[in-house]
C-alpha cells in the first residue's frame, strides 16, 4: 500500500468513529434477538424486535450487521418425517352394519 508508516499508525491509535461504536452496541441487541428466537430469525424480524424494543435504526443498517457476522434465518426447514400434527385417524364404526359381498355380479 502506498501509506506512509506514521499514517497508518496514527489510524490505528485512533478510537472507533461513533457509528463504528453505535454499529456495535447495535450489533450485540442484534445478536441477542436473533440468539432468543433459535436462530431462526432473518433481517427483517429481527428489525421488527428491535423496533418494538423502541431501537431506532433502518433495516438495511440491520441486514449489513448481520451480513457482517455471518447471522442468516433458517430457511427450508421442515417436519421430521414420522412427526403428525394432531391425533392419527381413527376408522368410524359400522353403525350400517352392511355386508359389501355378494355370490354374483350384478345380483343384489
Amino acid at each position: 500500500m502506498s501509506v506512509h508508516p506514521s499514517g497508518y499508525y496514527a489510524w490505528k491509535a485512533s478510537p472507533h468513529s461513533p457509528r463504528a461504536r453505535e454499529d456495535q452496541r447495535l450489533l450485540g441487541q442484534i445478536k441477542q434477538a436473533w440468539l432468543e428466537s433459535g436462530g431462526v430469525y432473518g433481517y427483517r424480524k429481527v428489525y421488527g424486535d428491535l423496533r418494538a424494543l423502541g431501537e431506532r435504526c433502518d433495516k438495511h443498517r440491520v441486514a449489513r450487521l448481520m451480513k457482517q457476522e455471518g447471522l442468516r434465518s433458517q430457511t427450508g426447514y421442515h417436519r421430521r418425517p414420522g412427526h403428525y400434527r394432531g391425533r392419527p385417524a381413527v376408522v368410524a364404526p359400522n353403525h350400517l352394519q352392511r355386508q359389501f359381498t355378494v355370490d354374483a355380479p350384478n345380483k343384489a
